[in-house]
């Protein structure tokens, strides 16, 4: 047996929630809704952790504008801090350079992430997951034990029905689901809502499409004034997920 697994329980027992933002497809918003999220849920005054586990594509880091700042080691690695939010990613490991993983090196990877990180004492740690139904989902579901899983789709219905398998995927597991969010919505339509609702799970609200989203990218503070963030400070307040 792995030793680092049994690691792995206890960097994460101080934890109170742990969060992953997934969805299926790649270009849907899980890295905006998970970065605006730990953002948001640190400017309410919890302790936040934010994990970017997109291997292939991590984003985190450039939509919250963090740079010049890295891990320092004791006893394992401890995340910096900006804005109050804990960050660990495979960009402190392999830089800007890409990280063609696959198979068992992506579980090696998130292993080691995971034993290696201290991340101390936390309200909510937030999970930015890669796209796709594979390793990587598995991976967290079987590492991570209380994960509990927040879906991110938009109106398309190519988006929707890969959604969907993973929905189904995480209820024939038993995995607790948070809620799904429609993302870039442009027009007025209860589809995604009737249809998310059909299967039984939350569906804790809509996120407009917001033209000023994009030339917020790397400054907090503007993008905390985005109708984008505003609409993830409300799906928070409204959904009980969130509360102590």
């Amino acid at each position: 047996m792995d030793p680092r697994l049994t690691i792995i329980d206890k960097r994460l027992k101080n934890i109170k929630k742990v969060i992953a933002v997934s969805g299926g497809k790649g270009g849907i918003g899980k890295s905006s809704v998970a970065s605006v999220l730990a953002l948001s849920l640190s400017k309410m005054e919890y302790k936040v952790g934010l994990l970017d586990t997109d291997f292939c594509g991590p984003s985190t880091h450039i939509l919250l504008g963090i740079k010049d700042l890295y891990p320092e080691e004791e006893k394992g690695v401890i995340p910096p801090e900006p804005y109050g939010i804990k960050f660990m990613s495979i960009i402190y490991y392999a830089g800007d350079k890409p990280s063609p993983l696959r198979g068992i090196d992506v579980s090696n990877a998130l292993i080691e992430l995971l034993a290696v990180t201290l991340w101390g004492e936390l309200d909510f740690l937030i999970i930015d997951m890669p796209p796709g139904i594979g390793d990587a989902i598995l991976d967290v579901i079987r590492l991570i034990k209380k994960t509990e899983f927040l879906v991110v789709t938009t109106q398309s219905k190519v988006a929707l029905e890969t959604v969907k398998k993973v929905l189904r995927m995480l209820k024939e597991l038993e995995i607790q689901i948070l809620g799904v969010i429609e993302n870039m919505k442009t027009r007025d339509s209860s589809y995604v809502r009737e249809e998310i609702e059909t299967m039984g799970i939350p569906f804790l609200g809509e996120i407009y499409y917001d033209p000023d989203f994009e030339d917020s990218l790397g400054d907090t503070e503007k993008l905390l004034k985005t109708e984008f963030a505003q609409s993830i400070k409300k799906i928070i307040l409204n959904t009980e997920g969130f509360r102590e």
